[in-house]
């Protein structure tokens, strides 16, 4: 069975969540449709994937049978109320919008529209992403099923409590841009030492990766891993003492704490 999927909201996370369902779903289960107030984005996003585009959100929403909700939180309502008329409860709408919860589309859609909520991440673009995703009650196994089938080509997903989705958004939803700049800051590091930009970026980059796949396949305590690098009186471990010194467990635990804020409120100001 194929399914119409449409997205409201093309920009970077829906386009990177665009990007990754055409490259992966070779068995073309997914017919993907688009609609951003944005014309020339849309129009360049869809010479560059291939999906069909709409008009406006009342008609993508009328031909599809699940909708992304792929806008900004102080956009939702208006898009919402737009499409009111158009939402029938054969259909599903999967929103990526951080800090609402399912109530808040309820409360304009009617309770009878099923909701799944979901915090993806840029690094679905490339088929990395994690993304969390939490049901409302009138959404069946086999709703969930698909759902996670149109998520999983984005990299990984995992089923989450609502009430835990806010305190989520700081450790993958956000988190890249940390990541970033840090590979940004030990590639400028590299460079005052001598090395080429263009390579420092390459060899950041993959440290990063590579430690990051190290957690994950081989299971071990990511404490017990830094131990392995850091051998008495070395190199790393006066790398680590300096890291501790400057407080960079805490900056990362003071940013994150920050985000969650950040979700939490708006949350309550959307909401």
């Amino acid at each position: 069975m194929t399914y119409r999927v449409g997205f409201i909201g093309t920009g970077n996370m829906g386009g990177a969540m665009l990007k990754s369902i055409a490259s992966g779903d070779a068995g073309k289960q997914f017919e993907l449709y688009g609609y951003d107030v944005n014309r020339t984005l849309l129009s360049n996003m869809s010479s560059e994937i291939g999906f069909e585009t709409c008009e406006n959100a009342g008609q993508l929403v009328s031909c599809c049978d699940i909708i992304v909700l792929a806008v900004k939180p102080q956009y939702a309502q208006p898009v919402l109320e737009e499409i009111k008329g158009f939402f029938t409860e054969d259909k599903l709408l999967v929103t990526i919008i951080v800090g609402l919860p399912i109530s808040f589309y309820k409360k304009i859609l009617g309770d009878n529209v099923r909701i799944v909520r979901t915090m993806p991440n840029t690094p679905a673009m490339v088929g990395a992403g994690m993304t969390l995703m939490c049901c409302d009650q009138k959404v069946t196994d086999e709703g969930k099923n698909i759902v996670k089938r149109l998520l999983g080509f984005s990299g990984l997903v995992e089923e989450l409590e609502e009430r835990l989705m806010n305190e989520v958004t700081a450790l993958t939803g956000s988190s890249p841009a940390y990541i970033f700049v840090l590979i940004e800051a030990m590639a400028d590091a590299a460079v005052l030492s001598g090395i080429p930009r263009s390579l420092a970026y390459k060899l950041a980059s993959q440290a990063v990766m590579g430690s990051a796949k190290m957690v994950l396949e081989t299971g071990k305590h990511p404490g017990e891993l830094k131990d392995m690098v850091c051998s008495p009186a070395g190199t790393t471990i006066e790398a680590i003492a300096a890291l501790e010194q400057t407080g960079f467990r805490n900056a990362i635990i003071t940013a994150m704490t920050k985000c969650t804020e950040k979700a939490r409120e708006i949350g309550k100001k959307f909401s």
